[in-house]
């Protein structure tokens, strides 16, 4: 939920668009972040086992990141390609397998470019506290 309120917070401070189209990538960054917790936390407790409080740390911060965002990523490239299917050639053609592949690189592209600035900064301050939460855990 705090991904999204970041993105809401963000996309509200910049009088961005549309209420609905503002619902919609507030609604792919908390599902997002959803899905990617308890990704980032087994990852983090499989790089973190039995070591000081710093790399515990460390490992929930770069493990929760690095989910967290690519998940969100993935689903916008999804979306991305849903939108653009229309337009593709017939399925499972060497045409249509590069306009996939393209056409989801470009949506990742578009997402680090456009879309990480919305988890700041609510959003790094949310990771910063997961981090010291994590790490107080391992203890």
């Amino acid at each position: 939920m705090t991904m999204g309120a970041s993105a809401l917070v963000t996309l509200l401070l910049d009088d961005w668009e549309t209420p609905a189209k503002i619902r919609i990538v507030t609604m792919l960054f908390a599902v997002g972040a959803a899905l990617a917790f308890p990704i980032g936390l087994f990852a983090a407790r499989l790089v973190s086992q039995g070591r000081r409080w710093e790399v515990a740390f460390a490992a929930a911060f770069v493990c929760l990141a690095a989910a967290t965002i690519g998940l969100t990523a993935g689903l916008f490239a999804l979306q991305y390609r849903s939108y653009y299917a229309e337009w593709h050639a017939p399925v499972f053609t060497r045409t249509w397998v590069l306009q996939f592949v393209f056409t989801t690189l470009i949506a990742l592209y578009q997402f680090v470019v456009l879309g990480i600035r919305l988890y700041f900064p609510v959003g790094f301050i949310a990771l910063f506290a997961a981090g010291v939460w994590f790490a107080r855990q391992q203890r």
